[in-house]
């Protein structure tokens, strides 16, 4: 039978999927990709929507910036520990129907943060806004595997990472531009925005099913059993995943005071290396999914990329890189990390059996959350004891022990095959 445009890998209702040509397949395909790439910017929009208004928040609720830390806290560990409950719903009910749900409840959140009166509200706010932000990951990747040809999944990928790029680049901008309207007009139309959104996914959700899928013979049974997150491969994706978000989220947070303490870089150069990092990982993250389309080894692509990142991590904790190239070294080792973005995210997918693949989407990317808990604590922790090359030699040491996690998940995976 031809691909439909409802689903590829798994048994479908061919009632309800008829067959489609080459050509009406693409446009499905693009329409889908294109519209959970939206509803990721979403995500990552809202995440950093709040924190540039802090100065503002202080002054207005009497408050200091450990409370206000403690508001973003909150939203990130109700994100990541609802993840896996939302990965199990997203199996049951569709992930067009949970990630709607989702939009909905974060641009509440965010309605609400606008018109609080106190602190405990604007915490209230947070959970909220947090329970919505903790369907994307799980929601987008059951969506984008169900409806996208296996053979575009690659830049489905891709355009899912760089939709989160470009929601985190514009919420400062927007910030920047409503903070003449006040605080809680800015929030006001980032809330409103959320909604507009939340109707165009609405309107197009026919391009979002996913539970016209029917089961696999003892489907229903997997995607209830939670022992499938207990597997090995899946165990070892969580790890690999909490550690290079340690690495991504220590980087942006601190590669500014490290290359000024390593390199005594003034601030405009160590603010400029941060950017062509960032511009670099979304290059790669670009080129990422051309990479992760073609190959038949994602585990190859991962290894090499994260093992190219380490290197570029010890060249810059050696000290010995010169200023004029700073800002190469740190787009070089952007581009590595962007690269290794799709390709990482297939190997999820091959990890988890097709009738449970929300939930260990969910299981697995809650690591990211927890790796960006760790991070500041532990970077911080060395630059305060005054290890300048200290926080880059720990990165570089986590991203080479993820290689070995990598290279044991691709020896289970040819395990499995072999069965």
């Amino acid at each position: 039978m031809a691909p439909s445009a409802q689903g590829y890998n798994e048994p479908h209702n061919t009632k309800e999927s008829p067959r489609l040509n080459t050509a009406s397949t693409l446009r499905a395909d693009v329409r889908t990709i294109g519209l959970i790439g939206i509803a990721h910017l979403t995500s990552h929009f809202f995440q950093l929507v709040i924190p540039p208004m802090f100065p503002l928040l202080k002054e207005e609720f009497g408050v200091g910036y450990t409370e206000l830390g403690f508001v973003m806290t909150l939203f990130f560990i109700i994100s990541g520990g609802f993840q896996t409950v939302a990965g199990v719903l997203a199996d049951r009910f569709g992930g067009g129907r949970v990630l709607l749900w989702g939009v909905a409840l974060l641009s509440c959140g965010i309605i609400l943060a606008a018109f609080a009166p106190s602190y405990p509200l604007l915490i209230l706010a947070a959970l909220v806004a947090g329970l919505g932000n903790s369907v994307f990951h799980p929601a987008d990747f059951a969506v984008l595997n169900a409806r996208v040809n296996p053979s575009r999944l690659g830049h489905a990928f891709s355009v899912h990472n760089i939709g989160g790029h470009l929601g985190w680049a514009m919420a400062p901008v927007y910030t920047v531009a409503m903070a003449a309207f006040g605080w809680r007009s800015a929030l006001l139309g980032a809330g409103l925005l959320g909604g507009a959104i939340f109707l165009l996914l609405l309107w197009q959700r026919d391009a979002l099913r996913t539970d016209i899928r029917t089961a696999a013979p003892g489907g229903t049974a997997a995607a209830g059993n939670s022992r499938v997150l207990l597997a090995p491969r899946v165990l070892l994706c969580f790890v690999f995943f909490v550690l290079l978000s340690i690495s991504m989220v220590g980087t942006q947070n601190y590669l500014i005071p490290v290359l000024r303490s390593l390199y005594d870089a003034p601030l405009l150069l160590a603010s400029s290396a941060l950017t062509a990092y960032l511009l670099g990982s979304a290059a790669g993250t670009f080129t990422g999914g051309f990479v992760a389309t073609r190959t038949r080894h994602p585990e190859r692509v991962t290894a090499a990329g994260v093992a190219a990142l380490a290197l570029f991590y010890l060249l810059l904790a050696s000290g010995v890189v010169p200023q004029a190239l700073l800002l190469a070294t740190a787009a070089v080792s952007g581009f590595a990390l962007g690269v290794v973005l799709p390709a990482r995210d297939l190997i999820v997918r091959d990890a988890a059996p097709p009738e449970s693949r929300g939930k260990v989407y969910g299981f697995v990317y809650s690591g990211l959350d927890l790796g960006a808990a760790i991070a500041p604590v532990l970077i911080g922790w060395q630059l305060d004891r005054g290890q300048s090359g200290g926080p880059l030699l720990t990165l570089a040491a986590l991203l080479s022990f993820s290689v070995l996690l990598i290279v044991q998940t691709q020896r289970l995976q040819r395990r499995a095959k072999s069965l």
